[in-house]
């Protein structure tokens, strides 16, 4: 029986969460170490714990500017712990992703062969695959901005910059993110693009790279999986409506031209912003500037997040499609949902639902418990908190593992910050990831109970 039970809590669909557990706990205490710090600085426990899920987890936020009181020493960590995250989920994910889309045990090595292989599954070969994928996208990267800018981009700082775009989180050397490079096209399109390649998934990329060479290299297709084009898709349609709707709010709003531009540098803006909000923290404007109805636009784009199997957060694009479907049948009166040309299953539809829900409602709790820490109630004390807006921003940026801020992650109570480190975590292993794990812990029922109708609505 307790060998029964030990091998339910070491399952593989446990290994995600011990595995990323570790990795924190080591990469906070090293960055609580002094060899870590600039000399006249320190790091809290607390805020070496958050920085080090932040990175972790891909996220981006941070207590502290990072130029300033990490050394050279603990900013080389913060990128090992960066890379560690942003391999570890690209791998997990998507062996998990495509273990729930095919409906079979982990033990099954044909399934994890035909949708990330396309041959025998071999373990060395997939994670040649992931490394040579991850290395060389980084590689080029780094390159470029190099080239561009070696005054600001010299060679630790591009190589930094390029693992943080690619992996999605968003951490810069810089106190104020990419606010200098606001109007530079080439930073803002070299970013881009890698954030952009980071928030597709492997299995996306696998496929692009076997179209682009012919079958050479990656997966050998003539053209994209009804998948990756569910994943494309949506991601273009979430960039262009979100950029074109910051647009036209802050084209429209009058006194804001000195901080985010004015024609194609608000346009450039509204791009970068749009396309890193998904999915990376990075910023070329001081967010605390924009308009309410431009945050709760971002807001929206990091509740979604990118695709399933990548260095992003959110509930993913697919599940956001999915729920938009199912929204659209039910006022058509459909009983079926069709996404390219094939109907979705209800597994899938519930799977959806239930992510939506799980992650609504922890942003809610999680804003409910900040609302408590950050203004004095827990202490009772008389602190004037922060504005609720900026409490939910900060919740959904964390959730999402985002990283973008309207300067609030510094402000934070020790308790305040252990909230945020939690959602973190959970944004980053996935809810449902986490919900699946606990519920592999648990025996299984021999039976079922009598159903009865209720009313709903």
């Amino acid at each position: 029986m307790v060998r029964m039970q030990r091998k339910r809590f070491f399952s593989p669909l446990t290994w995600p969460v011990f595995s990323f557990l570790a990795v924190i706990a080591v990469g906070a205490a090293v960055l609580h170490m002094p060899a870590s710090w600039q000399e006249g600085h320190s790091l809290s426990l607390i805020d070496a714990a958050f920085l080090s899920t932040s990175a972790v987890c891909v996220t981006g936020l941070t207590p502290v500017d990072i130029s300033a009181v990490l050394s050279p020493f603990g900013e080389a960590v913060l990128l090992l712990l960066m890379q560690l995250g942003g391999l570890g989920i690209m791998t997990y994910t998507s062996i998990i992703f495509l273990l729930w889309r095919n409906h079979v045990p982990f033990t099954s090595r044909e399934a994890v062969s035909q949708a990330l292989l396309g041959d025998d599954f071999n373990l060395r070969s997939f994670l040649v695959q992931v490394l040579a994928l991850v290395f060389s996208i980084e590689a080029v990267t780094a390159l470029l901005l190099y080239w561009h800018d070696p005054v600001f981009f010299y060679p630790f700082s591009a190589v930094f910059h390029a693992v943080s775009a690619f992996c999605n989180a968003g951490f810069s050397l810089s106190a104020n993110s990419l606010m200098n490079f606001r109007d530079d096209v080439v930073v803002n399109s070299i970013i881009t693009a890698s954030v952009f390649l980071g928030s597709i998934g492997f299995g996306v990329l696998r496929e692009a790279l076997g179209i682009v060479s012919r079958g050479r290299i990656g997966l050998p297709v003539r053209r994209f999986s009804r998948f990756s084009r569910l994943v494309l898709k949506t991601s273009f349609f979430l960039i262009i409506v979100g950029a074109s709707i910051g647009f036209a709010i802050e084209f429209w709003r009058v006194g804001n031209e000195h901080a985010l531009g004015d024609g194609f540098d608000l346009a450039l803006t509204a791009l970068f912003q749009a396309s890193v909000a998904r999915t990376a923290g990075f910023n070329t404007i001081n967010m605390a500037s924009l308009s309410e109805a431009s945050l709760l636009v971002i807001m929206a784009l990091m509740f979604v997040g990118g695709g399933p199997g990548s260095c992003a957060g959110g509930i993913k694009v697919v599940t956001f499609r999915v729920l938009v479907g199912y929204i659209a049948a039910q006022f058509r009166g459909d009983r079926q949902i069709v996404l390219e040309g094939r109907g979705v299953p209800e597994e899938n539809v519930t799977r959806a639902l239930t992510l939506f829900f799980v992650y609504s409602m922890l942003v809610g709790i999680s804003t409910f418990l900040l609302s408590i820490t950050e203004y004095g109630i827990l202490h009772g004390t008389t602190t004037e908190g922060p504005s609720f807006l900026r409490i939910l921003f900060e919740e959904v940026s964390a959730l999402g593992t985002v990283g973008l801020s309207l300067n609030l992650t510094s402000e934070l109570s020790a308790e305040g910050k252990g909230i945020l480190i939690v959602n973190m975590f959970a944004g980053r292993v996935g809810l449902l990831s986490l919900l699946m794990a606990v519920q592999s812990l648990q025996p299984r029922k021999a039976y079922s109970v009598a159903e009865t109708q209720l009313p709903i609505g």
